[in-house]
């Protein structure tokens, strides 16, 4: 099943404006989160504006139909946490119910959660 990576592509952190002026952060870790996801089975991106997650950017939800969703964030715009990001989302998209064991998380990732919501209820 597929695990979505929605990337708040608004995020800001402290003087972003200094370092890629007219570049968010949102908007480079997007970048970054993209290519690592390019060829990993199980799982797509999107970009979304504003997550409203602002005190703790750079922000991303992992979300899969039927699975537990976790909100992440306080990245530093890097390469090493893209691949944390993509490599969490590939574990969580092959997971059935959307938990993924500690000790299987990317190292990267880790202190980052910031929420988990449960599944949608169905309709049936």
């Amino acid at each position: 099943m597929t695990t979505w990576i929605t990337i708040c592509d608004t995020c800001k952190r402290d003087d972003w404006e200094a370092r890629a002026p007219g570049v968010t952060d949102g908007e480079t870790f997007a970048d970054l989160i993209e290519a690592a996801a390019t060829r990993t089975a199980g799982v797509r991106t999107r970009r979304h504006s504003c997550l409203m997650g602002c005190t703790r950017g750079c922000n991303v939800a992992i979300q899969g139909s039927g699975k537990l969703n976790y909100t992440v964030g306080e990245f530093e715009p890097s390469q090493e946490a893209a691949e944390a990001v993509v490599g969490y989302a590939a574990l969580h998209a092959i997971s059935e119910s959307g938990q993924v064991p500690y000790k299987q998380w990317p190292q990267a990732i880790k202190g980052h959660f910031v929420t988990r919501h449960p599944p949608l209820p169905t309709d049936e």
